[in-house]
């Protein structure tokens, strides 16, 4: 990232960075390179093989560099998911024998990668209430590497203070990895709050059309290149179609999320006031446990939010069974209005006691706040809501 870069504002560089600079009857939008290898290697070439499983795809990068841009990072690297980042971002900094301290509020998969993948491989876990600062120091062993942390959390919108793990990360020499999906970096930048390493599911708000599969780490070069080192190994390098519908929908990232974030905002409001809803979930209210923090830290409160039902799981289905603009889907971050219960989706592996020790009892639902008319999604929801009391 250039200096340069750095001082343009967030929707330029959504735009513009990593653009090559323009030259007569060059295309605006960055062509589709569809080659899985390139020339070179010979002896006397110094430059680095250019090879698509090694990322480095003129699609590969020139998304990356955008990444970095919009992070403020020195580095960041484009894999095929969200789920292969945040794993080979940890397994680059830790071993057999290693030890690493996570927040117990975590998406499903995510969850089930700390609590039976990680141990499976030699290296133990311990999950801590991440908002209590003499948890994660009581946590600190010797072999210690990594503290990670989800914020906002999926699905229960807590939010909890990255500066407090990144504070002990810098004292004691760990990376410091932080999840921030649900908010993009158009709502926050991790690393000015202390994160050594950046991970979004791109498949999410960065793409934000519910047509691609793909995660993104940004970080310090030597961060990035340990993950890109085991990307070579494992093989989750994203094809160049992704990478370039990437960049499409990050060109649009910054006004997308400013409408997100304005109508999920009115429609926790209205859910608040609704009867039927027995606790509406967004960091945005006031009377959210986070709000004070989410209000600090976040330049937006970002388009997720969680209700609650009255009436528990039953009430739940029929609100799923009775909607038909907003579409029932386990995914998130498009231009449409996604619900999903994750009772059935993401932490479909959990015990209702374990879901309802992070805030996801039976009768709650994640809803995807979509970029629709806000009356057609309110008339929507009232007819689900009246539903799901019947």
């Amino acid at each position: 990232m250039s200096e340069n870069e750095i001082e343009l504002g967030l929707s330029t560089r959504a735009i513009h960075a990593g653009s090559p600079p323009p030259a007569p009857g060059a295309p605006v939008v960055p062509p589709l390179v569809m080659s899985s290898t390139f020339y070179g290697g010979q002896a006397d070439e110094s430059a680095a093989l250019r090879y698509t499983r090694y990322g480095n795809n003129p699609n590969q990068e020139q998304v990356a560099a955008k990444m970095a841009a919009l992070e403020g990072t020195e580095a960041s690297l484009l894999l095929s998911s969200g789920m292969a980042a945040i794993a080979l971002t940890v397994l680059s900094a830790a071993e057999v024998g290693d030890h690493v301290v996570t927040s117990r509020y975590l998406y499903g998969a995510t969850h089930q990668l700390f609590r039976q993948e990680l141990p499976r491989r030699g290296i133990e876990v311990t999950f801590i209430e991440p908002g209590n600062e003499a948890e994660w120091k009581a946590a600190l062993r010797e072999r210690t590497r990594v503290l990670y942390l989800e914020v906002p959390t999926n699905p229960g919108l807590r939010m909890f203070d990255p500066r407090v793990p990144a504070a002990l990360a810098d004292e004691h020499g760990l990376l410091f990895a932080v999840d921030t999906t649900f908010a993009s970096p158009v709502n926050v930048r991790m690393t000015e709050l202390g994160a050594h390493a950046v991970i979004h599911s791109a498949t999410k708000y960065l793409g934000g059309h519910t047509d691609l599969i793909g995660g993104v780490i940004s970080g310090s070069r030597e961060v990035v290149g340990g993950v890109r080192d085991l990307m070579k190994l494992y093989g989750p390098a994203p094809d160049p179609h992704m990478a370039w519908l990437l960049d499409r929908g990050l060109r649009t990232v910054v006004v997308r999320m400013a409408r997100h974030n304005q109508t999920a905002m009115a429609l926790a409001t209205w859910f608040d006031e609704r009867p039927e809803v027995e606790a509406t979930i967004y960091p945005g209210l006031e009377g959210h446990p986070d709000h004070a923090l989410a209000r600090e830290l976040l330049d937006g409160y970002g388009g997720m939010l969680s209700v609650v039902l009255k009436g528990g799981g039953e009430a739940a289905d029929a609100f799923a069974e009775t909607v038909s603009l907003a579409l029932i889907a386990p995914s998130l971050g498009g231009v449409e209005t996604l619900i999903s219960q994750p009772r059935y989706t993401s932490h479909r592996h959990q015990t209702l006691e374990e879901r309802e020790a992070i805030g996801v009892p039976d009768g709650f639902l994640r809803i995807s706040v979509g970029l629709e008319d806000i009356d057609d999604l309110m008339a929507d929801f009232d007819g689900a809501l009246r539903a799901s009391q019947r």
